[in-house]
Parts: structure tokens; C-alpha cells; sequence
């Protein structure tokens, strides 16, 4: 087990970036409305995102390099294109996670503050960790939460299987109506993390292998592998726990971060006894604390690392510019928008899904070109999965534009 930890870092904290509003509130939502209905989906959309965040972490252990080093090999305009993506949607995706994070907070530790409070106490804790610890601090307590995080959600399920007295349904269900396919997009937008991801994976892979010494391509892959079949097994849990507790209950989620944060611990409570409150608490607030900041350390990170690119100067202190711009900009939008969660996590969910093509086929070709060694392109199974993948994104992309 020593070994094993000592030899995972990375793929946790993909895990940890993942596991957030695609597991808490997406999932959960999936199972209130659809029951198991959905599963196909989760299951689906994992299968063909996988190859482009292999990738990743592929990549940057097979060169010493990160995606980004590489896709300006690919070409300028590829660099720039990323830089305006994610300055598009960081603030956003940003301010939805830490905004289910403060309502959990505000519920779980008592009204002491308000939302708008908590959210800045919460930006601020995350601010500190990073840093005073740097990578090596959040390397080490991401696999601490990560572990609370799988005990506490799985006991939960557990407890809601054994308190279970209806038939439960396994029929899958394809959404029909405008607003069923709406939701779709979003639940797979973020199932089980945006693509461009990959890219934070990469870099945190860069790091591993400089706080390490030694981060082979085998170790990397099987350190991504722990980590991506975790997101499954825990997306279907939290899909397990919509679909026992609020299936058919006729409840309807607010879009306020504290209503939302609020109805969720009650309604697990309601169903399985005052005792769950303690186990779905500690599962939530892990899940989105381990998102936060995660998110907060990996966009600054992989911008600075962007501009030095496109600029070819090394800035010194390029990640503590952007991680600042990035927390000043979070609470602008959080005060701005705070009583739209429901519709801040819509938007970002559905950008997430609609630039998921240009990351797949970005690392695709970058993976199989002369800038990764020969050793370490993709199988033929590989190669035909990613394919197949790109074919989907695409295809999905174009029918949710079409609708």
C-alpha cells in the first residue's frame, strides 16, 4: 500500500479535480430525475473521453514535457486557441464549484457566516495551501481526501441499498423533450471531468516527476488508471444515491447554492436517518473542497505556463499573478451571480462539452505525430477508441447545436 501511494499523485488529483459538480450535483441530479436511467451515459462518455485524458499524463512522461509544450509544436494558433478557451471559461467553472462548496460549508458548520462570506474563507484557505505548500503539500492531501471521500460515499450508498424497500429499476432511458436533452449535455459535459483537463494532468504529472526524481510512462498510466476508474465507480454511486433517496420524491433542486447545499443533507437525512448526515456531509464537502482546489492550483498553473509559450519569457512569478487573477475574478462573479448557481453550472457544463472536440482531436494528433517517441504512441486499439471518440464529441456537439 506504502508503495502504491508513494507511486500514485497525479491520477488522484485528476481524480479530485473530476469528482465535484459532475458527481455532487450532475449525477445526484441524474438519479433524482431518471433513476438508473442514465448509467448508459456516465458509462458511455467515459469510454470515449478516456483516450484524450490518457493523454495527458501519456505525453508528458514520454517527453518530460507538457501538452502545452506541445501543442505549440503543433503550431502557434493552437497555443493561442487554448489561452482564450480557458480564459473563457475558468472564472465560471471556478465560481460553480466553490459556490456548492460554501453552501455545503454554510450548512455543515452552521450559518456562523453567509454564502458570501464562507466563499471568500474558502478561496482564501485554498489560496494559502497552495502557496505556502505548493504541489508537494496538495499532493499529499488530495490522497487524504480522496480516501475520506470514497469511505464516506460508499458507506452512504451502502446504507441507502439496505434501507431500500421498492423494486429498484435498472431500464435505461434516452431523454426526449428540450429540456431532458439539455440536461444531458450538461451531465455528460462534465462527466467525468472537461477535457482540458488532460492539460492540468500533464502538468501535475511535470511536477510529480520533479518532486519524484523518476515518473516512467508505466507508472504514469497506471497512476491515471487509479484515478479514472475511481471518477466511474464514484459517479455511479452518487447516480445510486439520487436515484434511492429522491427518485419519485417530486422534490425540485433550488439554484441557490445554500438552498441547494441545504435540500440535498435534508433529504438524506429525511430518508436514511439523522445518522447520514455526518457520512453524506464529510462525502460532499470532500468532493467539492478536493474540486475547488484543485481547479484553483491547475488553471493559474497551466496559463502561466501558456503565456510563457507564447511570450518566451519565463515569468518568475506567472503563477502567482494568474491564481490571484483567478481568485479576484471568482468573487466578482460570485457577487455578481450568486443566486444563479443552477444557471453558472449550466453554462460552464455545456462550454465544457461544446470545446471537448478541439482538446480531443488537438491530443489525439499530438500523440500519434514524431513529437511523442514511437514506443509510446496508442495501439491500434487505442488509436481506433480515439477515433471513435472524436466521432462521438463531434457528433453530440452537432446534434445539441441542431436541437
Amino acid at each position: 500500500m506504502n508503495f502504491s501511494l508513494k507511486k500514485i499523485g497525479p491520477g488522484l488529483l485528476f481524480a479530485g479535480a473530476a469528482i465535484g459538480v459532475s458527481h455532487l450535483v450532475q449525477s445526484t441530479r441524474a438519479g433524482a430525475d431518471f433513476g438508473f436511467g442514465l448509467i448508459w451515459a456516465l458509462l458511455l462518455v467515459n469510454l470515449f473521453k478516456y483516450p484524450f485524458f490518457q493523454f495527458g499524463p501519456r505525453y508528458a512522461s514520454a517527453t518530460g514535457e507538457s501538452l502545452l509544450d506541445g501543442y505549440k509544436k503543433l503550431g502557434k494558433p493552437v497555443l493561442i486557441a487554448y489561452f482564450f478557451l480557458t480564459f473563457a471559461t475558468m472564472f465560471t467553472i471556478q465560481t460553480a464549484v466553490t459556490i456548492v462548496t460554501a453552501g455545503l460549508a454554510a450548512s455543515l458548520f452552521g450559518d456562523f457566516f453567509n454564502i458570501e462570506t464562507w466563499t471568500v474563507i474558502i478561496l482564501a484557505i485554498c489560496l494559502l495551501l497552495l502557496l505556502v505548500g505548493k504541489y508537494n503539500l496538495l499532493d499529499k492531501l488530495i490522497k487524504i481526501i480522496i480516501i475520506t471521500l470514497t469511505i464516506s460515499t460508499i458507506t452512504a450508498v451502502g446504507f441507502a441499498l439496505f434501507n431500500e424497500t421498492q423494486a429498484m429499476s435498472f431500464q435505461q432511458i434516452l431523454p426526449k423533450n428540450s429540456i431532458e436533452i439539455a440536461f444531458l449535455i450538461a451531465f455528460m459535459g462534465w462527466m467525468p471531468a472537461p477535457l482540458d483537463i488532460s492539460v492540468w494532468h500533464s502538468l501535475w504529472t511535470i511536477e510529480k516527476k520533479k518532486s519524484s526524481g523518476e515518473f516512467s510512462p508505466k507508472s504514469a498510466l497506471f497512476d491515471f488508471n487509479v484515478g479514472y476508474i475511481s471518477t466511474i465507480v464514484l459517479g455511479i454511486a452518487f447516480v445510486a444515491l439520487g436515484a434511492l433517496v429522491m427518485f419519485q420524491s417530486g422534490e425540485t433542486f433550488s439554484g441557490s447554492a445554500g438552498m441547494f447545499a441545504n435540500q440535498l443533507l435534508d433529504m438524506y437525512t429525511q430518508s436514511l436517518g439523522n445518522w447520514a448526515y455526518v457520512f453524506i456531509g464529510i462525502a460532499a464537502f470532500t468532493t467539492m473542497f478536493s474540486t475547488t482546489i484543485t481547479t484553483l492550483d491547475a488553471s493559474p498553473r497551466a496559463m502561466a505556463k501558456t503565456t510563457q509559450l507564447l511570450t518566451g519569457n519565463i515569468l518568475k512569478k506567472g503563477y502567482l499573478f494568474w491564481i490571484l487573477i483567478l481568485t479576484s475574478g471568482t468573487i466578482i462573479i460570485f457577487f455578481l451571480f450568486a443566486s444563479e448557481m443552477g444557471l453558472l453550472i449550466k453554462a460552464a457544463t455545456i462550454l465544457s462539452f461544446l470545446t471537448a472536440p478541439f482538446y480531443a482531436i488537438i491530443n489525439y494528433i499530438l500523440i500519434s505525430s514524431k513529437h511523442t517517441p514511437k514506443e509510446w504512441r496508442p495501439s491500434k486499439g487505442l488509436h481506433l477508441l480515439s477515433i471513435l471518440g472524436i466521432i462521438f464529441l463531434v457528433g453530440f456537439s452537432i446534434w445539441y447545436l441542431i436541437y
